[in-house]
């Protein structure tokens, strides 16, 4: 199976302030707020939801097609991109615009001040989906969270060609303020993704039920943080997977991109769905415990390993055959 994943495409300057906002802020004067807080630490991620998710399928040897609008400054993150594995081709370059970004300091409570600047994803509707999936063989276009018109487009797109998708609204669920909007970026989805919190607010935008939902996708995939995932159809029991045992949380940003990468990894090598849900686990992990969502270091070895620990010797050996070397 050949996957297109679309969404934002980003980088992160996050920012370290080793005192407090609150220290710096004058009651009444919040009306005139000028304020400018000399930082100790940056550090510079690589991001975006479809970027991640491309990364994970990438070094996982599925060599995904990203889809997306960038700028002139996206060549070092492009050629990292390929180096990991993941196709360039349906990334368009803005003669506008700059990449997506988002700026972020912490102060020492972890409270944030942050921006973030759209750029080149506002031109993400300008992407045609089938044109690029024919080019490009793709039997499957994750839509993930990045411009919402194009996700309704694109959306629309897959629909009306028959072609199959997996619907990752997730972030963007806040946005979409219709609810024709949800219904149209749910209904008919081979792949519906979202966490607990994503799945009740789906729920309550669209109006549908948990049943009537399960009659207009194929699958439903709801992440679950430390209890793991569950996974929904109609006429099915659930399946519920545990989480990974003794993870290590350095920092949760990607973790859930990263499991979504696992599952569609282990679906396009034609795997049962719980051993996509427990690949997925084992991805989510890989990323939280990494600072940053594509800086994990997957090992064939060390990760069957852990696989066999989490969930079997057998279970392990079966992803183990698809593993790249």
């Amino acid at each position: 199976m050949r996957i297109a994943v679309t969404g934002s495409i980003a980088t992160d300057h996050l920012m370290t302030f080793p005192g407090k906002f609150t220290d710096q802020l004058i009651a009444d004067k919040l009306d005139k707020v000028s304020l400018s807080f000399l930082v100790d630490e940056l550090a510079i991620r690589r991001g975006g939801v479809a970027a991640n998710i491309a990364f994970g399928l990438g070094v996982l040897g599925l060599r995904p097609l990203l889809v997306g609008a960038v700028g002139a400054d996206f060549a070092e993150y492009r050629h990292w991109l390929e180096h990991h594995g993941v196709r360039t081709a349906g990334v368009r370059e803005s003669m506008l615009r700059h990449t997506a970004r988002f700026v972020c300091t912490t102060d020492a409570d972890g409270n944030q001040i942050g921006s973030f600047y759209t750029g080149a994803m506002a031109e993400d509707a300008e992407i045609k989906i089938v044109p690029l999936a024919a080019e490009h063989g793709i039997d499957l276009v994750l839509i993930g969270a990045g411009d919402p018109g194009a996700m309704v487009v694109h959306t629309a797109e897959c629909r009306q060609a028959g072609l199959k998708f997996a619907a990752d609204p997730s972030q963007q669920l806040a946005r979409i303020l219709g609810d024709e909007q949800v219904r149209a970026l749910v209904d008919g989805a081979d792949y519906l993704f979202g966490n607990e919190y994503e799945e009740a607010l789906i729920e309550r935008k669209s109006g549908w039920g948990s049943a009537e939902i399960l009659a207009r996708v194929g699958v439903r995939i709801t992440t679950l943080g430390p209890a793991g995932a569950r996974i929904d159809r109609q006429g099915q029991p659930p399946i519920t997977v545990p989480a990974v045992p003794d993870a290590k949380p350095a920092d949760p940003t990607g973790s859930g991109d990263a499991f979504r990468s696992g599952f569609l990894a282990a679906v396009a090598w034609g795997l049962s769905l719980e051993r996509a849900a427990q690949l997925g686990n084992l991805m989510a992990v890989h990323a939280l415990e990494s600072t940053g969502p594509q800086e994990y270091n997957l090992k064939p070895g060390p990760l069957t390993e852990r696989f066999a620990t989490a969930y079997g010797d057998a279970a392990a050996a079966e992803v183990a055959t698809y593993l790249p070397a």
